[in-house]
């Protein structure tokens, strides 16, 4: 008895040492896309001619990219480990904010969104640690360590945004530049983190008992489905908005870019603030519950967005739709998470960021050509047909049959 009291002991510090590392390497890393969000779309509207209906496109560029790493590092997870395939995200991640900067300085705007196809394939990387943590902790933990991970990114919300004031001007008048060259020591720094990180190996079948099952059988379970279908919806439903939010506060409203990247800051510490208790809250009330409170958040985003073009209606629409997420893509990915053994983790979770990023790519190209013609309140709307369908979802799995289990 003391012997598995004293084992489960050193497990939970191996894995909350693991956590707090890679929680580090999460704030750092994750940096880079608020920064991308803040300044992707307004790069582009400057970078382009007449026609600026393509100007979100770099965003969804680093969606694409985003998409792409999630392959990569299921690749290079199996072939050098999950640590080093991290290293491999943090290279690519300074290589591609210089190529940013290269970009920004020649004013071509093609060269703008391939730079941020990689800055986004080295996010994807990023996205992998919430589910490194999570493999790497015991079951009763596992919520608690995702959120822990996405707590980090309150650091990254401040960083990014700040980077963006602090640095945007460095090469004037090339606007943005030095933003990017400041990523290049992040990326550095992570790797310093990195290698303390000591992840244990994939655990085989026990006894031959637990075969991998094939990866359709897994994803056709309704709890699988639900957890990823409801983040999807959550996450693209997220980048659709926010997307377009500094469209139409700097050009639709003429507020000073400023203003426009001090509100994707408040929208992603709300993404990332509630992610210290969120955990604790799914444990105690379940993860399908958790995913149903954010939905109904971000509805509430809609109402105050739907009520005026003021400064307050912009940033407490985004403060919401921060808070929504959180709740919603956290308590989607505990679901997620508890759909699949742990020795099938690798090309379960590929198939779920390729699905979700392709998805939130398109959103966030779409977001632009809404915004040129429909508006801000348009985009919006969107909140409402999407937000029936998660909670229609949601409620299927709380009633379904008490025997149906997840691994």
């Amino acid at each position: 008895m003391d012997g598995g009291v004293d084992g489960l002991r050193t497990q939970m510090r191996a894995a909350r040492r693991n956590v707090a590392l890679l929680a580090a390497t999460q704030s750092v890393l994750g940096a880079a896309a608020p920064l991308s969000i803040a300044v992707g779309s307004l790069a582009g509207y400057q970078l382009l001619g007449d026609d600026k209906s393509l100007a979100t496109a770099p965003i969804t560029a680093f969606n694409v990219g985003t998409a792409c790493g999630a392959v990569v590092i299921a690749l290079l997870s199996r072939l050098l480990g999950r640590r080093q395939a991290f290293i491999v995200g943090c290279l690519i991640g300074a290589a591609s904010a210089a190529f940013a900067a290269i970009a920004l300085f020649r004013e071509s705007f093609w060269l703008f969104a391939l730079s941020l196809v990689l800055i986004g394939t080295s996010s994807g990387f990023t996205q992998k640690i919430r589910f490194a943590a999570a493999d790497a902790s015991p079951s009763s933990y596992k919520p608690k360590a995702i959120s822990w991970i996405l707590g980090a990114g309150i650091v990254s919300a401040v960083l990014g945004p700040q980077i963006v004031i602090w640095a945007k001007d460095w090469f004037a008048p090339v606007t943005f530049a030095g933003a990017f060259i400041a990523l290049i020591p992040l990326s550095l720094v992570a790797i310093g983190i990195l290698t303390f990180l000591r992840l244990p190996a994939a655990k085989p079948p026990v006894s031959g008992t637990e075969p991998a099952r094939p990866l359709k059988e897994i994803v056709l379970t309704q709890r699988f489905l639900t957890g990823m279908i409801c983040g999807i919806c959550i996450y693209a439903l997220m980048t659709f908005v926010m997307t377009g939010a500094p469209l139409a506060m700097v050009i639709g409203c003429g507020f000073p870019p400023e203003m426009a990247t001090l509100g994707i800051q408040w929208h992603v510490l709300a993404m990332f603030g509630p992610s210290f208790f969120t955990g604790t809250l799914i444990s105690r009330f379940g993860a399908e519950k958790i995913v149903a409170t954010g939905v109904c958040v971000m509805m509430a985003c809609a109402v105050v967005a739907h009520l005026g073009i003021e400064l307050w209606n912009f940033w407490g629409a985004l403060v919401l739709l921060g808070v929504g997420w959180n709740f919603g893509f956290i308590g989607s990915t505990a679901i997620v998470t508890s759909s699949y053994r742990p020795h099938e983790a690798d090309k379960v979770q590929g198939f779920h960021d390729i699905v979700l990023f392709g998805t939130v790519a398109l959103s966030s190209f779409s977001s632009g050509k809404v915004f040129v013609t429909w508006g801000w309140s348009f985009i919006n709307m969107a909140i409402w047909p999407v937000a029936v369908i998660c909670l229609f979802l949601i409620a299927a799995l709380l009633f379904r049959r008490p025997s149906a289990k997840s691994p």
